[in-house]
């Protein structure tokens, strides 16, 4: 058995396990005891917010993680957009976290590979020379 992890949740804040959206009303904190893909609400990419290719496969990799029943058919999805997004970055620490994802996912761990995109997603702000979270916030305030 691994070591259980705990995650904090605020009032009213969901939390997707393994295919299910539990919302708790006042803060809480729950133990996983074994390993099962979850996201925290504040960790979810909204459709508006797929500006730019590296959110587009953070979308794609979300669904795996969030929908385990549709995970095959997001597959093809993802192994096309992974396959495009391999030719068209030239930064070397992107096309390594790329292929550390290509590996998670192979592995079937679309949950780390979700973990590893969020740190190159600024890296691919910094190329495209926008503050692409700052356009997130002001979307997903709107």
């Amino acid at each position: 058995m691994t070591t259980p992890t705990r995650v904090c949740l605020r009032p009213g804040e969901r939390i997707f396990i393994n295919g299910a959206v539990i919302k708790v009303e006042s803060r809480t904190t729950l133990e996983l005891l074994n390993d099962v893909p979850y996201l925290v609400e504040s960790e979810i990419m909204h459709p508006q917010q797929t500006v730019t290719p590296l959110r587009q496969l953070y979308f794609v990799l979300q669904t795996m993680v969030m929908e385990p029943g549709g995970a095959e058919a997001a597959r093809g999805v993802y192994e096309d957009a992974m396959n495009c997004l391999m030719r068209t970055f030239a930064n070397a620490i992107v096309l390594a976290g790329l292929e550390t994802i290509s590996r998670q996912v192979a592995a079937g761990s679309p949950f780390q590979a979700l973990k590893t995109l969020r740190g190159i997603i600024p890296i691919e702000d910094a190329i495209l020379g926008g503050n692409r979270m700052a356009e997130l916030r002001v979307v997903k305030a709107g």
